[in-house]
């Protein structure tokens, strides 16, 4: 799990209810009329922007949001110079059953091409466009959530000028006034807080786990190649190890010693 959306996520909605409670009762802010607007709006809009298959894989993308990256970096350095090991001392087809037994497929399918003896310039091309692929649907995902955003605030305007028009056609009665709009304004409110609470933290999680997700499949490209060419298992993993920042750099070496000194033990 990914407690720091959780915990953003409700931190964030208990903060904003606090403050309306400090403001006076919460059932001033309940208006029907205006999430029947915003909500009914923003989402038939969306709908109407994507297809059902992109919209369909966005709701599954929802889920990444709540969840840890299923492939940390690390881990995948550490599978790859095992890999370059395991190559070096009995050739490249030794790494066929054990290719078999991954349950990356990008990674299965990247070890399997080397196996066939797929030329390098192929094996590159062919992982690189499948890595393009995925980063295109991780973006069409992330749009979903950023065009809801984008149309949440103006769904509320929409629903402050209809409360505002209600008003004014009542002005005969002076007492529907502050009432009118109060509506209008909780419209605008539902907007805003549907967007920036909701719609833009997604969208910007599903940036950061994408990117987290891409840099994984390059590490695995790199790390193939690299046991395509023969490389010596010491230079494929400070190869690999550039890809990572200075600091996960550190923690990885670390675990690197501490596993090293429980084998000499």
């Amino acid at each position: 799990m990914d407690f720091a959306s959780i915990v953003g996520l409700i931190l964030g909605t208990a903060l904003v209810l606090f403050g309306m409670f400090l403001q006076g009762n919460l059932i001033i802010y309940a208006s029907a009329t205006s999430a029947l607007i915003v909500i009914g709006g923003t989402f038939g809009a969306v709908i109407l922007a994507y297809s059902f298959e992109q919209l369909k894989n966005a709701a599954m993308a929802l889920k990444v949001v709540f969840s840890s990256q299923q492939d940390e970096a690390s881990e995948v350095i550490s599978v790859l110079v095992s890999f370059a090991e395991k190559a070096r001392r009995e050739g490249l087809l030794a790494l066929e059953e054990e290719a078999n037994q991954l349950d990356d497929e990008f990674l299965q399918k990247g070890i399997q091409l080397v196996v066939d003896g797929t030329d390098p310039k192929l094996v590159k091309n062919i992982l690189e466009t499948e890595l393009d692929f995925l980063s295109e649907r991780h973006s069409i995902s992330r749009s979903v959530y950023a065009k809801g955003a984008e149309l949440a605030p103006a769904f509320g305007m929409i629903g402050t000028l209809i409360g505002l028009i209600g008003m004014l056609s009542k002005l005969e009665d002076p007492s529907t006034l502050g009432s009118g709009m109060a509506t209008a304004l909780i419209t605008t409110f539902y907007g805003a807080l549907l967007g920036n609470l909701i719609f833009i933290p997604i969208a910007e999680k599903l940036k950061v786990k994408s990117e987290e997700e891409i840099l994984v499949k390059e590490i695995i490209i790199e790390g193939i190649l690299s046991i395509q060419a023969g490389e010596n298992p010491r230079i494929v993993e400070e190869k690999l190890k550039a890809f990572l920042p200075p600091a996960t750099r550190s923690e990885v070496e670390m675990e690197e010693e501490e596993m090293n000194a429980n084998a000499a033990g």
